[in-house]
């Protein structure tokens, strides 16, 4: 198949790569979805599941990130140091203090 390219409107050549961005993508699932039935096949002949092998079981576990920082006036707010500060951080630290004097 040839497309004459340089026939094509800017907009049609957007559209093109649209499209072909599309089917690469849709492509390039259908490949996994292949790899991944052709992989559990395989585990099942040898009396396996696929998440018996890769040790998940359909399950990703993580465990909580320790806590780095606590409220000088109540040690029972703390914060791992990850996402927004809490409002406590941001007072403290208006207040002149710094992360260190939060640390635990």
């Amino acid at each position: 198949m040839k497309i004459d390219l340089d026939s094509l409107s800017l907009k049609d050549l957007k559209s093109l790569q649209t499209q072909v961005a599309q089917k690469i993508s849709d492509f390039e699932i259908r490949k996994k979805k292949e790899a991944l039935a052709a992989v559990e096949e395989k585990a099942k002949a040898l009396g396996f599941s696929l998440s018996e092998l890769m040790g998940t079981n359909g399950t990703r576990k993580r465990k909580p990130a320790a806590a780095k920082y606590a409220n000088p006036a109540d040690k029972s707010q703390t914060w791992t140091g990850r996402g927004r500060k809490p409002r406590w951080v941001e007072a403290a630290l208006k207040a002149g203090k710094s992360m260190d004097d939060l640390s635990l």
